[in-house]
């Protein structure tokens, strides 16, 4: 498996989106809008790869000075349990590390919280609604 950085409007990117829209928005009834794909060009866009094959991809953003959020962690449905989570996280907080960050924090739906856990994130503040479901805000000092 490779990690890897990949370019905003590139094949692999358009590969990132399809895995997106697959785990975490068609199951909602939700699609993306241009204008939040677009948002997306100052992110570090981060995937997991099988040869050209995605098997999982997330995002880094920049919240506040110090501080950046986890967005869009996703792994294909039959990948999940197999370390691909594990990977992308330990890549992304050395990214985030490596680039002057001190926490990562994220917005984890209810059903993902156990495994932020079992990573070291703690859970800051209470549930909340977020695209049709209940989240939490979750964070580590890196």
């Amino acid at each position: 498996m490779a990690l890897k950085i990949i370019d905003h409007g590139s094949k692999e990117y358009q590969q990132m989106i399809k895995l997106r829209d697959e785990i975490l928005r068609r199951p909602l009834g939700l699609t993306f809008t241009k204008q939040e794909l677009d948002e997306e060009k100052n992110n570090m866009l981060i995937a997991a790869f099988e040869d050209e094959d995605m098997l999982g991809c997330c995002m880094l953003v920049e919240e506040k000075p110090g501080t950046v959020r986890l967005r869009q962690m996703a792994v294909l449905n039959d990948l999940q349990g197999k370390g691909i989570g594990r990977a992308l996280m330990n890549f992304a907080e050395n990214l985030a590390r490596d680039s002057g960050y001190r926490i990562l924090s994220m917005h984890a739906r209810k059903n993902s919280v156990g495994f932020y856990e079992k990573m070291g994130y703690n859970i800051s503040g209470d549930e909340f609604i977020e695209v049709t479901i209940p989240h939490y805000v979750m964070e580590k000092e890196l």
